[in-house]
Formats: C-alpha cells, sequence, structure tokens
C-alpha cells in the first residue's frame, strides 16, 4: 500500500512538474482567439487590434475565429469546452454577463467555466436614427418616441447583442416598450437605418462613429458618463434628460477552465502591453474608446466585472421579460 501510495504521489508530482514546464515555454504555437460575433462587427474590431498587438509580445501569431450565433454563446460554449492549455481563448463583451440570464438553459455555467486574463476596453453606446427622423435633439426624441411608441421601431443585432441591451435600457429609461427589430447582425441592422427601414438604434462607437462623422445617420447621446473626445459636441444622456441610461459594452479575455495561472498570467501580461501599444491606442480613440488600464487588464479585475454585471443586469432583463430561449 506504502508503495503505491508512493507511486501516485510521484505520478502527481510529475503532473503538476509537466504542467509548470509547459506554462513556462508557453506559447510554442498558434493562440485561436474566439470571437462569437461576426467578422467586421465592433467586437471583431475590438479583437484584431488587440490580437495583432499581443502576438508581438508572445511571438506566436493569435488566429481570430469568428463563431457567430446565439447572442455570442455558441463562440463562449465552444471555448468552454476547449482543452485548458492557453491555445484557445475567447474574447466576448457584456453579453458573457447578460446571457446567464438571458438563456435559462446555457450549455455552460458563465461563473464556473472559464478563467480570466483581463478587460480590453469599454466602448461607450450612441443612441443614433435614420437620418431624417424629426426630433433635434435627446428631449425631442423621447418625447417624439412616446407619442409614437406604436409606430417607431428600435433596430438591433440580434438577442444578447449590445445593440439588444443597450435598446433595452432606453425603454426603461423612457419607461416606455416599442417594437424591437432583430437582425442577425450588426452590418444589416445598420444597413436597415441607413436606409430608413427602422428608426433608431443604440449601439457601440466602434460601429457607429463613420456614419455618425459622415452625417448618413443622426445622433442624439452618447451614453458615457462625459462627451466623447471624438464627438465633442454630441451631448451625454445625462445632459439630455436620461440620467438612469448610463452604459458601456466592456470586453474581456478569457479562458477554458483549468487553464494553469502562469498561462493566463502571460496572456494578462501580453494584453497590457497591446493596450499600451500606441497603433491600438490610437485605432481605439478613432472609435471613440480607450484601452483598459494595467489595473484592469488583470484576471481579478475581470472576474470582479463579470459577477457584478451579472447582478446588475439580471433584474433588467427579467423585469423586460425578453428571454432567448
Amino acid at each position: 500500500m506504502k508503495t503505491l501510495n508512493t507511486l501516485l504521489g510521484a505520478v502527481a508530482a510529475l503532473s503538476l512538474f509537466a504542467v509548470s514546464a509547459n506554462a513556462q515555454t508557453y506559447p510554442e504555437r498558434s493562440i485561436t482567439m474566439v470571437v462569437p460575433f461576426s467578422a467586421g462587427g465592433p467586437t471583431d474590431t475590438v479583437a484584431r487590434l488587440v490580437a495583432e498587438s499581443m502576438s508581438k509580445d508572445l511571438g506566436q501569431q493569435i488566429i481570430v475565429e469568428n463563431v457567430g450565433g446565439a447572442g455570442g454563446t455558441l463562440g463562449a460554449g465552444r471555448v468552454a469546452q476547449a482543452d485548458p492549455d492557453g491555445y484557445t481563448v475567447l474574447l466576448h463583451h457584456i453579453g458573457m454577463a447578460t446571457s446567464a440570464t438571458l438563456y435559462r438553459k446555457l450549455a455552460y455555467d458563465t461563473l464556473n467555466a472559464f478563467e480570466y486574463v483581463g478587460l480590453v476596453t469599454e466602448v461607450p453606446m450612441t443612441i443614433v436614427a435614420r437620418k431624417n427622423l424629426e426630433p433635434t435633439d435627446l428631449k425631442g426624441l423621447v418625447d417624439y418616441v412616446k407619442a409614437n411608441k406604436d409606430t417607431v421601431t428600435v433596430a438591433n443585432a440580434g438577442i444578447g447583442a449590445a445593440s439588444h441591451l443597450c435598446g433595452m435600457m432606453f425603454m426603461s429609461a423612457i419607461e416606455t416598450p416599442l417594437t424591437t427589430v432583430p437582425y442577425k447582425g450588426t452590418g444589416p441592422a445598420m444597413t436597415d437605418l441607413l436606409g430608413g427601414q427602422v428608426d433608431i438604434m443604440c449601439d457601440q462607437t466602434t460601429n457607429t462613429t463613420k456614419q455618425i462623422q459622415g452625417g448618413t445617420i443622426k445622433a442624439y447621446a452618447v451614453t458615457s458618463p462625459e462627451r466623447l473626445k471624438v464627438f465633442p459636441d454630441l451631448q451625454t444622456t445625462a445632459e439630455g434628460g436620461l440620467s438612469n441610461l448610463q452604459v458601456g459594452i466592456w470586453h474581456g479575455v478569457y479562458t477554458p477552465k483549468g487553464t494553469p495561472a502562469e498561462v493566463n498570467e502571460r496572456l494578462s501580461k501580453a494584453l497590457q502591453v497591446a493596450l499600451k501599444d500606441p497603433n491600438v491606442v490610437a485605432r481605439f480613440g478613432e472609435l471613440g474608446t480607450e484601452p483598459s488600464s494595467d489595473a484592469d487588464a488583470t484576471p481579478a479585475a475581470l472576474k470582479t466585472k463579470l459577477e457584478g454585471e451579472i447582478a446588475r443586469w439580471k433584474p433588467v432583463i427579467e423585469a423586460a421579460g425578453q428571454y432567448a430561449d
């Protein structure tokens, strides 16, 4: 019996040594970064900028793979089931938190199926409309919407998308239910807004900045506490009378549960380097956002953020009664 115990102890020690050795030499090959939304969308844009810069620090290429569908849960589920070796990572937005309530039959346990790498950025949202909508400011828009609540339409990129979540917040803030029009992605939703087929959308600056600057859609407000450098003349929701509508679409990087802490720390360090890359800082600025700080681009900060956001959104979603399953 003593011999067996000694043998088992030796095996365990060797296993720990192997894990530690692998972590020290990580990464030895390319890494797949799963983005649970379509290519070309706002989260994909953030991911590709960060992945390119992280690749330089890690010495191995990070390949972005888009696994869209079911409000981001298909891509997240794939990562949850991947080998916990650091070669499959997930870059997800606020939908990581909201899906825990939106989907009552998730294939994974959000808080217990992943390890944490760090926060990437928090993208402000913009309340925008077709360019020929009558109101000229946010207060006028709210009055117009309430007076025409049976005909006004609100576009979004699908259940669980950032635009869907912000749309729910907008309706909650003005205490007026509106007709929502879900699309299969940000692109089609924006196309119909540009064409005037729908009236309003609330979406990330990473998706609306060019259209606002080009005058092809009308902007009413940003959902951040302060005005944005890229839109100094665009009022905040608080300035427009909706102080209860402040929401940012934060993004974070995760790995499968069981990924060695050393690997997560290495990824976190590479993320911190990437978020100080002048190209990333400049491109984020053009998109109306800023990189997360070193303090936020850590496993502990992301875990705290996810836990808090699940608790924050749960009552909002339950009150709206809009579930994805």
